[in-house]
């Protein structure tokens, strides 16, 4: 069966919502990177249940009226993967932390760049707040949506005062 999928129009351009059964399997950028996220084939379908309710809480949330979500995911990627990815649901609501943070949280403290790149393939987008990791110097760092998307999410979180790095 293939992944199914729905596109919606967000403050952060259109986004693709992809699920997988009834879990939710990604959320792409609408100028995605070539590769970033493998799903393969995909069938559109705008009435996916579990599709549908992604975008109510992703339209809560950009309207302000929603700090968690409640939803299944499912994540494919490697082990290692999967332990950042995980490690990003913990970030709380308008809270940042370093690379370095999720390398230690993780249990690999010497990991750093390991975990960047774990943290630019989440598949899993805003729901799993890779947004919400930085720079160790607080500068914005790379982020499948683009720098600006990066800010807009953590204004929208309360976190105005951090810098793009350039």
């Amino acid at each position: 069966m293939l992944p199914l999928y729905k596109t919606i129009p967000s403050p952060v351009g259109e986004l693709i919502l992809v699920a997988r059964g009834t879990k939710l399997a990604a959320i792409l950028w609408e100028n995605e990177r070539l590769n970033r996220v493998r799903l393969g084939p995909l069938e559109p379908d705008d009435d996916h249940p579990t599709l549908k309710e992604t975008e109510r809480q992703l339209l809560e949330y950009f309207a302000g009226q929603r700090r968690r979500f409640e939803l299944e995911l499912d994540f494919a990627g490697t082990d290692f993967q999967v332990r950042v990815w995980q490690a990003l649901l913990t970030i709380p609501f308008g809270e940042t932390r370093s690379y370095r943070d999720m390398a230690i949280q993780i249990g690999q403290p010497t990991a750093t760049r390991a975990v960047g790149a774990a943290n630019g393939r989440n598949p899993i987008s805003i729901i799993a707040p890779c947004h919400r990791v930085i720079g160790t110097s607080g500068s914005l760092t790379g982020f499948a949506g683009g720098l600006a998307a990066k800010q807009f999410l953590l204004s929208l979180e309360g976190q105005q005062s951090l810098q793009l790095a350039f």
